[in-house]
């Protein structure tokens, strides 16, 4: 895998498109008013409007440039109707011996949230399950040091 591509499903790189199409019509409107209306106030080496809204252009800027990168090197993942192994796009359900059963969705890093069950493919679990099949039993390293042992049930 090319460290320089994204990886998205089809609803992140929309939701990057959606948010993109929203910071250069509607972010960049928004700030040229308040850019304009601290100017219309005069004396500009005082005036904490007027350097705030820069500061929030640089921002507003920083998040467009970010976006039009991911979204040049992007792949999106197309799923699969069967997966054999773990792969990007599939949802995977593991078991950590004396703990419920998780299922994860397989994604990029960009739309990587455990929380709402979407791991990395570089994160240190997902590294550790992909390429592996429905009953393998992985080992995964921990950022904290501790090794746990994953038993892979089900991958969709």
């Amino acid at each position: 895998m090319n460290n320089n591509t994204h990886y998205l499903t089809p609803e992140g790189k929309q939701k990057l498109e959606a948010e993109l199409q929203d910071l250069k019509e509607n972010g960049r409107r928004e700030i040229a008013q308040r850019l304009k209306n601290a100017i219309s106030m005069g004396d500009l080496s005082e005036n904490a409007d007027y350097h705030k809204a820069k500061e929030d252009q640089g921002f507003l800027e920083g998040r467009i440039q970010e976006i039009e990168s991911i979204l040049y090197g992007a792949e999106v993942i197309e799923t699969q109707a069967n997966y054999h192994q773990v792969s990007l796009g599939a949802t995977v359900t593991i078991k950590e011996p004396d703990y419920p059963a998780e299922t994860y969705h397989m994604v990029g890093t960009k739309e990587a949230n455990p929380g709402q069950g979407r791991i990395s493919h570089e994160s240190p679990i997902g590294k550790a399950l992909m390429g592996h099949k429905v009953g393998d039993v992985v080992k995964a390293k921990l950022p904290s040091g501790d090794m746990i042992e994953l038993t892979i049930l089900a991958i969709e």
